[in-house]
C-alpha cells in the first residue's frame, strides 16, 4: 500500500478514487508519564514519554486507515493528513485520513 501526502504518485496515474478513509485512536495520558514530564518541564528538554505516546498513536491511526483502504480494494492512499483533538481532560484523539485510490503505472 502506497501512502503519500500529495495528490499524485510519481510514475503512476490514478485510475479510480474510492473515497475517504479514516483511522483513529484515542489515547489517555498516564500518571507515571505525567510525573516524569512534570519533572522534565522544570529542567527543559524533550518530553520523551509523550513523544513515544504520540508516535504509537500515529502508527495505530495509520494502520487503521490502511485497513479501511484495503477493504475498499485500494492500491494507495493520497492526500494523507493527521489531525489531533482533545476529547476530554487528559485524553486526545489522533486521526489519520486520506483518499483511497486505485493506481496504475504510466
Amino acid at each position: 500500500m502506497r501512502l503519500t501526502n500529495t495528490d499524485f504518485i510519481p510514475g503512476y496515474e490514478i485510475k479510480e478514487a474510492l473515497g475517504l478513509v479514516l483511522g483513529s485512536t484515542v489515547r489517555a495520558r498516564h500518571l507515571g508519564r505525567d510525573i516524569m514530564a512534570g519533572l522534565k518541564n522544570i529542567v527543559g528538554g524533550e518530553l520523551q514519554e509523550y513523544t513515544d505516546l504520540l508516535t504509537d498513536a500515529r502508527k495505530e491511526a495509520l494502520n487503521r486507515m490502511v485497513k479501511e483502504a484495503k477493504k475498499l480494494g485500494a492500491d494507495a492512499v493520497i492526500n494523507v493528513r493527521f489531525m489531533t483533538t482533545q476529547t476530554m481532560g487528559g485524553a486526545a484523539e489522533l486521526l489519520a485520513y486520506g483518499t483511497a485510490v486505485k493506481i496504475a503505472k504510466k
